[in-house]
Formats: C-alpha cells, structure tokens, sequence
C-alpha cells in the first residue's frame, strides 16, 4: 500500500508540474469563434492558466516539463458556455420527496458530480438559475480548486411570487407551508424586489433570476401566466443594475415575457408562447432567447410515463415541450438574439450537447450554434476577452472532438478533450 501510495503521490506532483509548465497543443483543426472559420494546423501554447501564443503548423517544445498534446486528428474550439443550468440537482420521480428529507450538505454532495459530469462533457463555463443556495458554495468550491467543474455564475436562489413557479413551498401541506419572503425568494411588492435582490447580492449571487410566468415543473396550476407586475420587473433589474447584476427571467407565456423586456430583463429563458410582437420587442430591448429545447423535449416524454411527475404537471408538460422548438425556430429566422442554454438539470448532466443538435434540426446552422454557446455567452457575461475564443491571453478554456462539428453536430455531445483554466481534466 506505501508504495503504491508513493507512486500516486509522484504522479500527482509530476501533473502538478507540467501543469505549471505548460503545454504544446498540436491541433489539425481549430475552430475561429468569432471570425466562424475552421484553420488548420495549428500549435496553441500554454502557460498556467492562459493562452500565450497560437502558431501556424506544428511547433515542439524547447523548454524542459512543457508537455505535447497530440489533437492533429481532432477539431479543436473553445470551452463551451451553457447559460441555463441547474447544478444543484437532476430531476426524476422522487425530487419533490428530497425537497423535504435532504439536507444542504446532500445537495451539495450530489452537485459535485453534476459539477464533473458538466465539465468532462465540455461546459467549462456555466450560468446556474437557482437552487437553494447551495449552488452559490459549490462555485466557490470550484474557484477555490476543491472540486473539479465548470467557472459557475450563479443566482442562487430565483425570484418569486406567492405561489409563483420558484415558491420553495409550492405543493406543501399547510402545515409547512408558511409565509416566505424575500429573504427566501418570494416576492409581491417594489419594496420586496428590492429587498430580495439585496439578499441575492448578500449571498453571493452573481446575477439574478426571476420566474416571470408559471412554470412546468412546479406544483401549480398555470404554466404560462403572468406572475410579475412590471414595477416589480423594473425595481428588480434597477436594483440588479446597481449592484452589477444582469436578470434573467423564465416565461412561457407571452404576457409575462413582455413585462420582463420592458422591465429590463437581459435574457427571457424558454419563451415558449413568444409571439412575433414580443419577438420585436426583444430585438428593441437587446434581449437574449435562451431556447432550452433539450428540456422541453425532456419534459414531453417524461410526461408520458405514469407516475413520474405530479398529476398537475402533466398537462403543462405536455402542452410547453413540443413548443420550444419551433418558437426558437421562429425567433431565430426574425434575428432575435440566441445564447445556448439548455436547463440541465431538468433532464441529466452532461447531455447538454444535444442542445447543438436540436438548433440545428430547427435551422441555425452549426457554426452559429458553438458562436452562440461561446462569443455570445461570453460576452454577456462581460468576459468577452477571456473566455469563448482561442485567442492570446484568453483563458485556457480548450476542448476537442473528432469530427468537424459543420458536417456532423452530434460530435459535440462526444467531447474528447477538455482543459479549463490550463489544466486537463480529460484526454
């Protein structure tokens, strides 16, 4: 046992220091994000966690411990950014149960291979859209370098009305069900908009997110309603904004997604009954449609299965998941701005690559899908010159898949390589 305890130790000490050293990353093919090109031959060089130069053809190292990663039969691109995520849970049939016997160390046990999976999948970059706040301790236990995942921005916990779709206490018994307020999430006034995106930012949040209208998922009626006055939309973002806080906000229905654009809203998360007005209006507004169509068709077949979701859900299920799809169609064909999101969480951890595919299927070609997943996101979360690009003096964030992702989308759900921030987590 010593001895094999040595060698793991020598082993770990040698990554360490090649690590530290640097790599040589000798690629056939590397996708350009922002000029959405395809070079070839390419050597991309890295020291600590940067991108310090990117070559033409292939240059080997002079230096001592700077390590060779051979990807000449890869295609090689940035690390992905999924916008809409959930880390700290995976859906099934007994969710509603652990609301109630789990505690927060549970959660937060269970986020740490949601965090893996996400990551060796590709996702080096993720934006989580509320959890219980557990969320906001796992991003600092990825910063800190205590567990591997992706660089998280989180809400923490999202904003809701009394009864709205992020009501923690939605479904419970009178008993449990109390009186929750902004200090838990729930909002009905200005001056709980106020106040609860105050406790956000006392949390550790990095942005917010509010439930504009009903939800699927959630034990209540209305899948689609309006749950929001705009005065409250508006004091949230206002408020948001002075803090340095972007909001995001999940709508189905197309009263509530009008509220959240004119309220100051940045991203309108499904937007599953959007019509061609509020299309207009997010295009005015510079608003963001993150499609989430992996969930919607998610929710549709688990719909189907006797007993796996709360009899109330299921026609909301039924109804919103074939939607998605074509109403990120149309948004997409009137040039309304995209960002990739797929709201993992509600279906498993690292499929998030099936997203590319279903944008496609719905006529985004498979260039502006990886430019959306990257120079978009990236971009909107004010990182547009460290993350999404393989550029000097970006971060180290770098995948790799086997096929050219133009010719062939379903290769993004196979990801071969993954770097973050200088160091490999998968070859």
């Amino acid at each position: 046992m010593k001895k094999i305890f040595f060698l793991f130790c020598a082993f770990f000490f040698i990554q360490n220091s090649i690590a530290q050293n640097g790599y040589h990353l000798l690629c056939g093919k590397v996708i350009d994000t922002k000029s959405g090109t395809i070079e070839t031959q390419k050597t991309i060089i890295v020291e600590g966690n940067k991108i310090v130069r990117i070559v033409d053809g292939y240059v080997q190292p002079k230096g001592e411990n700077i390590q060779v990663i051979n990807l000449k039969n890869k295609v090689v691109m940035p690390g992905l950014i999924d916008f809409h995520v959930h880390i700290e849970q995976e859906f099934d049939r007994n969710t509603r149960l652990n609301n109630y016997i789990l505690n927060e160390a549970d959660v937060a046990f269970n986020s740490v291979g949601f965090a893996k999976t996400t990551l060796l999948n590709g996702f080096t970059t993720v934006r989580d859209l509320g959890g219980t706040g557990v969320n906001i301790s796992v991003r600092n236990a990825i910063n800190a370098g205590k567990i591997p995942g992706p660089r998280v921005f989180t809400a923490g916990k999202s904003l809701a009305t009394t009864g709205g779709h992020a009501d923690p206490t939605n479904g419970s018994s009178r008993k449990l069900i109390g009186n929750p307020g902004p200090k838990e999430g729930v909002v009905n006034s200005v001056e709980d908009a106020k106040k609860a995106v105050r406790q956000r930012y006392k949390n550790g949040a990095d942005c917010i997110k509010i439930t504009a209208t009903g939800g699927v998922l959630s034990v209540a009626k209305s899948g689609d309603n309006p749950q929001f006055t705009i005065e409250e939309v508006k004091a949230i973002c206002e408020t948001a904004k002075d803090y340095g806080m972007h909001v995001a906000a999940h709508a189905h229905g197309d009263e509530g997604m009008q509220r959240a654009i004119i309220g100051g809203v940045k991203t309108i998360e499904h937007g599953t009954y959007m019509s061609e007005e509020t299309m207009d209006l997010m295009k005015k507004h510079d608003a963001y449609l993150v499609p989430t169509i992996t969930a919607g068709k998610e929710v549709e077949e688990k719909a189907k299965i006797d007993g796996f979701y709360p009899a109330i859900v299921v026609p909301k299920a039924l109804a919103v998941g074939p939607q998605i799809q074509g109403t990120f169609a149309r948004a997409y064909k009137k040039g309304v701005g995209i960002a990739f999101g797929t709201d993992a969480g509600v279906f498993k951890h690292g499929n998030n690559g099936k997203e590319f595919g279903f944008m496609v299927e719905a006529g985004m070609p498979a260039m502006e899908t990886i430019q959306a997943a990257t120079i978009t996101n990236a971009m909107l979360l004010k990182m547009e010159n460290e993350i999404g690009q393989i550029q000097k003096g970006f971060f180290a964030d770098i995948i790799a898949v086997d096929e050219d992702p133009t010719k062939n989308i379903a290769t993004m759900e196979n990801v071969l390589f993954v770097m973050k921030n200088g160091v490999i987590y998968k070859n």
